[in-house]
């Protein structure tokens, strides 16, 4: 069984809790500095949600792992191929901010080497096998990331 993307988060999520409180290392923010991090996670929880109910509404698959079943490149897949994984990302970092404290920032780390070297290659491929150049042309079209 392979992880998918919100689980991952989750145990991110309560890692990082983990390492705030029981292994902080340098403490880089206060309040009410910390409070910045309100901002990158609320974008990326309006990605998170703009994606997935795009993918409700179409009805394609969201499951990382399953077959891709449409080719998705409006809504804010215009700006960038992988919405959601930039706004777990922005949650994660907004997260890392909110604790205030260095260890945690290695969530959001975990998170992007997870999705550049697991996830989007995975996915990346799913979707050249089924729509060949419609694809690669969005690719060339669209940035993976920003």
């Amino acid at each position: 069984m392979k992880l998918l993307p919100p689980p991952l988060v989750l145990i991110l999520l309560i890692g990082m809790a983990g390492l705030r409180w029981f292994l902080p290392g340098a403490i880089l923010l206060t309040p009410p500095l910390n409070w910045l991090g309100l901002l990158p996670l609320a974008l990326g929880a309006l990605l998170l949600l703009q994606g997935a109910g795009l993918f409700r509404r179409i009805g394609t698959n969201i499951k990382t792992f399953n077959e891709p079943g449409t080719l998705v490149t409006d809504g804010p897949f215009r700006l960038t191929r992988n919405p959601m994984y930039l706004g777990f990302l922005l949650v994660l970092l907004g997260a890392a901010i909110l604790l205030g404290a260095l260890t945690p920032f290695a969530g959001p780390l975990v998170f992007a080497l997870a999705s550049q070297l697991v996830y989007i290659p995975f996915e990346e491929a799913a979707l050249r096998a089924k729509f060949g150049e419609a694809y690669e042309a969005y690719a060339r079209r669209v940035r993976r990331w920003i």
